[in-house]
C-alpha cells in the first residue's frame, strides 16, 4: 500500500470514529457533516470525498461485505454448494474485520431502529447486497439455481444475520465481544441455511 493510499486509510478511520463518537455523544440527529471532518481534521467538503453522506459513516465496509461474497462464490471448489460458499464468505469478514459485532455494529443497530434515514439507507445497502450476490450465485451454480432460487437463498442468508445481530447487539455489552457474537451469528446462519446443505 502507496503511502497515499495508507494516508487516505487512516483519514477514512478517523471519520468513522470521530462520527461514532459524535454520534454517541450528541445524537445522529444533532450531529453534522462539519462537526465530524472537524474532529477528524479535515474539511467538510474533504469528508464527501470519503462518504457522500453522514449515514454512510455507518456503512464503512458494506461493500467489502459483498466483495467476499462474490470472491467466495468465484473461488469455490468442485465439491462447494451455494450455502457453503456463502458461510465461507460470512467466516472471512468475521475474520478480516469486527464490523458486524463490534462497537460500530451497535451504535449502527440502535440508529437504524431510531433514525429513518439511516434506515432507510440500511435497506438500500441490503437489498442492494442481496441482489448482486444473488446474480453471482445463479451464474456460478445454474444447474442448482435460477435466479429466483439463488435470490431466496441470499435472503434467507443475509436475513439470518441482520435477525441474530438485532438480537445479539441488543445487549450492549456484547459488542465487547465481537468473536463470540461472530460465532454465534454463524451458529444461526448455518441453522437457517440447513435445508439448502441437502
Amino acid at each position: 500500500m502507496s503511502l497515499r493510499d495508507r494516508k487516505r486509510a487512516r483519514t477514512r478511520e478517523a471519520l468513522i470514529a470521530a462520527a461514532a463518537e459524535l454520534f454517541e455523544e450528541q445524537g445522529y440527529e444533532a450531529t453534522t457533516v462539519a462537526q465530524i471532518a472537524g474532529a477528524a481534521d479535515i474539511g467538510t467538503r474533504t469528508f464527501f470525498s470519503y462518504f457522500p453522506g453522514k449515514e454512510d459513516v455507518l456503512f464503512p465496509e458494506a461493500d467489502q461485505r459483498v466483495h467476499a461474497a462474490v470472491h467466495s462464490i468465484e473461488a469455490r471448489g468442485p465439491e462447494d454448494g451455494p450455502a457453503e460458499v456463502l458461510l465461507r464468505a460470512l467466516r472471512q469478514v468475521g475474520d478480516d474485520s469486527d464490523d458486524l459485532a463490534g462497537r460500530l455494529a451497535a451504535l449502527r443497530l440502535r440508529l437504524i431502529r431510531t433514525v429513518p434515514v439511516v434506515r432507510g439507507r440500511a435497506l438500500q445497502i441490503q437489498m442492494d447486497a442481496q441482489r448482486e450476490i444473488a446474480r453471482h450465485l445463479a451464474a456460478a451454480f445454474p444447474e442448482r439455481l435460477d435466479e429466483v432460487r439463488a435470490a431466496a437463498l441470499t435472503g434467507a442468508f443475509v436475513g439470518a444475520v441482520t435477525g441474530a445481530l438485532q438480537v445479539l447487539l441488543e445487549d450492549e455489552g456484547s459488542a465487547d465481544d465481537p468473536a463470540a457474537v461472530q460465532r454465534a451469528v454463524e451458529v444461526a446462519v448455518d441453522a437457517a441455511l440447513e435445508p439448502w446443505f441437502r
